[in-house]
Order: C-alpha cells, then sequence, then structure tokens
C-alpha cells in the first residue's frame, strides 16, 4: 500500500496506536468488532475502522506538495478538498483559495483567473464541463489532480458499461461533487440516470414495468436524467455504479432489485443481457468502515458518539446505522461537547446543529461508542476522547490503557 506524507496535526498518538495494533493483529480485515479501551468508569468502544481512507490521504499528499512547491503562486481549489471543515480551514489558512462552494456556486471570478494560476481538483473530481472551461484558460485539469482513484474506477467502469450498450444507474446525492462528476462523465458516453436511495429505485422498477408511465417517469427523473434519455429502450440493459460514499449495502439490494424487476419482464435466462455485474465499482473503504459500524451494532453501549464534517456523505451513513439502536450524537469536533451536561450536535433529519442536555449520565460505569467518517483526522477523534475523559477525575492513565490493549 502506498505510503502518503500527512501533515502532523491531523496524526494523534493515541488513537493511531490503537488502528496499528489492530492492523498488526488483524492484516487481512476480517475481524469488524469494536476495540475495547477500558478507562474504569468510563469505556469506549473504537470502531476496527474509521478515519482517513486512501482517497482522503492521497489528496492531502498531493495538495500539500503543491502548496509547498509552488511558494508565492495563486492555488486555488475548485471547492472542499473533502468534507471536513479542519483540513479545509487548514488549507484556507496557507493562502488556497476556493473556486466553488460544494452545491457548484461559484464564489471567486473565473475571469480573473490566468493560465499561470493553478487549480487543484478535489478527490470528488469534476465534471467535464469544468474541465474544458480550464483548458480554455490555459489550465491543465489534470496536472493537479487528487480525485480518489476509487471515484476513477467508477468513470472507467462506466466507460465500459457505456460501451458494451448499458444505461448507466448512478446511485448517489443529485447535488454532491461527486456524483455531479460522475454523472457527467458517464452522461457523455451513455443514457444516464441518478437514483438517491432504495426507494427511488422502487419507483424505477414500477416504470419499467409498466410502461403506461412514460410520462411519469420524466416527471419524477426530471433534472436526474442525461440528454435525450429514451424511456422505450434506456432501460433495457442497464449497470448500477455508485458515489463511493453511499451504504454499499443499499447499493446492492438497488442492483439485486433491478435484477429482479428485470428477470420478470425478459425472464431470469435472458438477465445477464440486463443486468452488468458492478460490484467492484463499491469502495473498499466505504464498505470497511461501513462493516465496522455494524460491529458497533452488536455491542452494549449507553451512546455513541460519531465525528466528521456535518456535509460528509459517509459520516452521515455511519450515523444513520448507529441511530436505529443508539442515542447518537454527530460531532464535528471536540468543542461541540460544551460540559459533561451539554453537546452541541448535529441532527442528520433537521439539517440543524442542536443542543442536548444530560448527555452524560451519572451511573458508572459509561459504554461510549466513538467512531468517524473517512474525512475525518484522527487527532480529532483523540480530542474527542480526550475532552470526555476529562470529566472523569479517576480514569486510568492513557498510556496504561494502551499497554493494557495491547
Amino acid at each position: 500500500m502506498k505510503q502518503f506524507d500527512i501533515p502532523l496535526l491531523y496524526k494523534s498518538s493515541f488513537i493511531s496506536r490503537i488502528k496499528n495494533s489492530r492492523k498488526i493483529n488483524d492484516p487481512k480485515k476480517k475481524d469488524f468488532t469494536p476495540a475495547l479501551l477500558d478507562f474504569g468508569p468510563i469505556k469506549f468502544y473504537i470502531a476496527r475502522h474509521f478515519g482517513f481512507c486512501y482517497g482522503v490521504e492521497n489528496a492531502i499528499d498531493i495538495s500539500n506538495r503543491i502548496i509547498n512547491e509552488n511558494p508565492g503562486k495563486n492555488i486555488f481549489l475548485l471547492s472542499e478538498m473533502i468534507h471536513n471543515p479542519g483540513v479545509n480551514n487548514d488549507l484556507l489558512s496557507r493562502g488556497v483559495q476556493f473556486l466553488m462552494d460544494t452545491s457548484g456556486k461559484r464564489i471567486y471570478n473565473w475571469d480573473r483567473l490566468t493560465k499561470d494560476d493553478i487549480v487543484i481538483i478535489p478527490a470528488f473530481g469534476t465534471t467535464l464541463e469544468i474541465e474544458s472551461e480550464l483548458k480554455n484558460k490555459g489550465l491543465d485539469p489534470y496536472k493537479f489532480n487528487t480525485t480518489c482513484p476509487f471515484v476513477e474506477k467508477v468513470w472507467n467502469r462506466s466507460t465500459q458499461l457505456g460501451n458494451q450498450a448499458y444505461t448507466i444507474i448512478i446511485h448517489g446525492q443529485y447535488n454532491h461533487e461527486e456524483t455531479r462528476a460522475t454523472f457527467s462523465h458517464s452522461a457523455k458516453i451513455a443514457p444516464s440516470l441518478i437514483i438517491r436511495d432504495f426507494n427511488e429505485a422502487e419507483s424505477l422498477c414500477s416504470f419499467i414495468l409498466d410502461e403506461s408511465k412514460e410520462k411519469e417517469f420524466y416527471q419524477f427523473f426530471k433534472d436526474k436524467l442525461s440528454p435525450g434519455f429514451d424511456f422505450s429502450n434506456d432501460l433495457k440493459r442497464m449497470g448500477v455504479v455508485n458515489q463511493t460514499t453511499m451504504l454499499a449495502s443499499e447499493t446492492d439490494s438497488i442492483a439485486e432489485l433491478l435484477k429482479k424487476t428485470l428477470s420478470i419482464k425478459y425472464g431470469v435466462a435472458e438477465i445477464q443481457d440486463h443486468l452488468a455485474d458492478t460490484k467492484d465499482t463499491l469502495c473498499y473503504a466505504t464498505n470497511d468502515n461501513q462493516e465496522s459500524t455494524y460491529g458497533l451494532s452488536n455491542v452494549n453501549a449507553d451512546f455513541a458518539v460519531v465525528v466528521g464534517g456535518y456535509n460528509s456523505s459517509n459520516t452521515t451513513h455511519i450515523v444513520e446505522l448507529l441511530d436505529q439502536k443508539f442515542r447518537t450524537y454527530f460531532i464535528s469536533s471536540a468543542d461541540k461537547i460544551l460540559s459533561p451536561n451539554t453537546i452541541s450536535h448535529f441532527d442528520i433529519n433537521s439539517k440543524k446543529e442542536i443542543r442536548t442536555n444530560g448527555f452524560i449520565h451519572e451511573i458508572e460505569p459509561i459504554h461510549i461508542i466513538l467512531t468517524s467518517g473517512a474525512s475525518c483526522p484522527d487527532a480529532v477523534v483523540d480530542l474527542v476522547l480526550r475532552k470526555i475523559i476529562s470529566f472523569f477525575p479517576r480514569v486510568k492513565d492513557m498510556d496504561l490503557v494502551l499497554k493494557e490493549f495491547e
């Protein structure tokens, strides 16, 4: 596995040792049970996999080298590098400017860009239209490119599907940067359609089985279809790819539902001609994090804390999974833990930050699940753990806990 140069401010002497110990004892990643850290009055269940994935480390490594090697130059990021406020604020503090926000709205005057400027493509990738616009300004969109290799893998598979006359079904959030990029690439070579979740997949299947609903189909998937999408012909052969941060299990379920639907319409014996096998496009890191979250759901805990950017898709899915069983607090940093009694956390339903009182009860020992999204530095998780520990005067020394674990 490639080694990346990650700034020290993102690393943690405590959390990183826990993760490294798990890697040594389980190099093939077969054990998804959480690590138990016993501090006496408080016990933490730490997920088997969490924090920076390959794509995030790759993007940070490349970005830092670009900044270090180009002093005095105007350096721009197309949009947020990753969905983590700490990482993005660090880049801003070093003089990097953002050209767009996460929705694609331009926050910098592109007419001021020159061929001598540096524009970094973020880990999510970008659209062909933006690539073309940068080229027209004399900027090479591939020279400073941090697109995740697993996102590019999805694009390559989409090209293969298109060349084999398959329609590309993209499981993703329509306004997410990665999905916009994937849709742009796939729509160039094949009919393409975006579905948000399993419910939208069910609606798609109802349209496939009832051809009289053509008008409703175009209304339902308005703005989620490639130009010229043909209801009569483009739903006969399909392949499912995904936004790499979506739930892998949901992508699998969507593909299985389409398989059943197309089997009904065309016969089981003909299914291979109508649905491509695209399981190889699922991101291993997202899958590992999600399997680790399922591992956490098997423990008995008082509540869960998930750390990450509020606009992070993969972190939100972790929150959704844990919230099915535990009181789950989604926070962006240790600063959100205001006191032993009060926590400020993001509610994924209302899309607002709210405050909850009495989140840590007084009966000891207290069992807490702790994990993070793929774009969250270990150092931030470490600070959250230390902040909670600081509320308990009789906890074990952290070095002793490490020795007992290792």
